[in-house]
């Protein structure tokens, strides 16, 4: 169905799932609100992750400032690195992501061309806003981070943090601590990432606020074999490895442990987490065929990655669209952060057994170096520690000036140490969430349009997992007791965290379509039956078959077809 999109924000705006901000003003392009039913949904999803990560891994959550100081993303490279090519139409005067307007005109590669390449590029290409073609235009960077002044009179510059992970570095030194200096240890973030997009023209899909759910898994630079691997080495999925793409072939199905050992995967640990997020996406309701992993080539991996993949979910309007992002960034990070602070983010590594090794280490003579070169004592003596003598002395060198220092001026002496361990950077595992464009990939896929009783009828098949409403109680008639009955149910389901619905409006068909149109799963209804026999009938959304099931089961019962414990098929 070409317009699924359509048809999709339609239902979204109806029903409240997703709304322009401030519509009342004039829609800004990349912001959106969550409406009622769409902001549970979301956090469904939310916590969703969460099982995943903070259950399931024990990876504890922290929540850093939205704003970081300038420092911060000077160290990361932000400031000088985190920017997308521009141009402006000539006609229109729409500013443009040129690389974009290089793929609407068919050209591929434009985010790996200079500037100068691709201004030649897109010169024959058409505007994405006007139409015109747009000529000679000048390609420049354009850095998407939101700038601000942190204080009165702008005493210290400030930015909108572009993704959640600088907070997690930075706060290296004392999770390192919390974790009680043991490797491999995680730490997750979930919340709000700001990136001031150029020209964002795809809906949920790209924001200029949006959430992110991030996890940061510290481990030792040569031990990459994750302690539970076991867990998903047997588990298949599609993987769109560098090979088949560069050979133009289709992604292949494999199991973890395989792709491990015959190299398309650099370690378990990326292997584990590519795995993971297979298993939570099927689980939120992504179809398999609609989801593939897809490897980055060599000239798109960032140059301190050793290995990035990412999930990509396939959408009937935007084509594949990158939803997770996996990569191995080895120490680039904290050896960064570590420079630029001067805070040293290392983990003492204590060895098995105390190893014996040979040093040879310089004495120098201190009253005699200390008169002589009074205010550079210090420097000098710390240069000469760490220099290689000759016959004749050492050469040394402070700020700038190249020092000899004679023989007769310090000792060398040869000595065994016992050494029991040594301070290494870890390396860091990175899987990235965009929990909006899973919002927007579960609502597409969840659509559907069927016939029941000769009309057709919308549907959200959402996995009772998502579901925003999960369970709608109705009574049949809205008099002689039933609706009584009815908002007793409503409040023992409440009881069991339940989020469930009372509807006595309008028919009992109406009622059941509107349900279905917002994806709750189950629906109960309490006729005049209920009263003699103290049961009420349980309706399925998916294939709209009804059980009659025992007042006194319904609380249980809805919470295990809502877990998955059971599936409603098997009553």
């Amino acid at each position: 169905m070409n317009d699924v999109y359509e048809k999709v924000m339609e239902l979204a705006k109806r029903r409240g799932f997703i709304w322009p901000t401030s519509e009342c003003y004039g829609s800004v392009a990349g912001f959106i609100d969550y409406g009622p039913l769409g902001a549970m949904m979301k956090r469904r999803l939310e916590d969703i992750w969460r099982y995943f990560y903070v259950i399931q891994e024990g990876y504890y959550e922290i929540e850093c400032p939205t704003i970081a100081q300038e420092a911060v993303f000077i160290a990361s490279g932000h400031l000088k690195g985190f920017s997308d090519k521009m141009c402006q139409c000539p006609h229109c005067n729409e500013f443009l992501r040129a690389d974009h307007v290089a793929e609407g005109g068919g050209i591929a590669g434009g985010a790996t061309m200079s500037n100068e390449e691709l201004s030649a590029a897109i010169a024959s290409c058409k505007c994405l806003s006007c139409g015109e073609v747009l000529g000679k235009v000048e390609v420049f960077n354009f850095n998407l981070m939101f700038k601000t002044s942190i204080g009165p009179g702008s005493q210290r510059t400030g930015y909108l943090r572009p993704e959640t992970a600088q907070g997690m570095f930075v706060d290296f030194t004392r999770l390192l601590r919390f974790y009680r200096d043991h490797l491999p240890f995680g730490v997750v973030q979930i919340g709000k990432s700001y990136r001031n997009e150029i020209s964002p023209r795809q809906g949920m899909i790209r924001l200029r606020e949006f959430t992110h759910a991030e996890a940061e898994i510290f481990v030792h630079p040569d031990k990459k074999d994750h302690p539970n691997f076991s867990r998903y080495a047997n588990y298949k999925m599609p993987l769109f490895t560098a090979i088949q793409q560069e050979k133009n072939e289709q992604p292949i199905t494999i199991t973890m442990k395989e792709a491990v050992k015959q190299g398309l995967i650099a370690n378990e640990y990326i292997a584990y987490y590519l795995a993971l997020t297979h298993d939570m996406l099927v689980k939120i309701g992504i179809k398999t065929e609609r989801l593939r992993f897809r490897q980055h080539l060599c000239t798109e991996r960032a140059h301190y990655a050793s290995d990035c993949w990412d999930a990509e979910i396939y959408s009937s309007r935007f084509g594949w669209v990158e939803t997770v992002g996996i990569a191995d960034r080895t120490d680039y990070d904290l050896t960064a952060h570590a420079q630029h602070s001067g805070t040293p983010m290392t983990v003492f590594i204590q060895y098995e057994e105390p190893k014996k090794i040979q040093r040879r280490r310089i004495i120098p003579n201190m009253s005699v170096l200390g008169k002589q070169y009074r205010t550079k004592a210090k420097a000098v003596f710390d240069a000469l520690s760490n220099a290689t003598p000759d016959v004749d002395g050492a050469e040394i060198e402070v700020d700038g000036e190249k020092i000899h220092i004679p023989i007769n001026l310090f000792e060398v002496r040869d000595e065994v140490i016992e050494v029991r361990g040594e301070d290494i950077v870890p390396h860091v595992i990175e899987p990235s969430y965009g929990i909006d464009r899973m919002c927007y990939a579960v609502l597409e896929q969840a659509y559907d349009e069927d016939i029941a009783d000769g009309e057709t009828r919308t549907v959200l098949r959402f996995s009772p997992t998502i579901a925003p409403v999960q369970v709608a109680v109705f009574p049949l008639m809205n008099r002689d007791g039933l609706d009584t009955i009815a908002r007793d149910i409503t409040h023992a389901l409440q009881k069991q965290r339940i989020l469930a619905e009372y509807d006595d409006s309008g028919a009992i068909g109406r009622r059941y379509r509107r349900q279905d149109e917002i994806g709750t799963p189950f629906a109960i209804t309490i006729d005049y039956q209920t009263k003699e026999d103290h049961t009420v009938t349980v309706r399925d959304r998916d294939s709209m078959k009804q059980i009659r099931v025992n007042i006194d089961r319904i609380p249980e019962l809805i919470s295990t077809l809502l877990n998955g414990t059971i599936h409603f098929s098997s009553l």
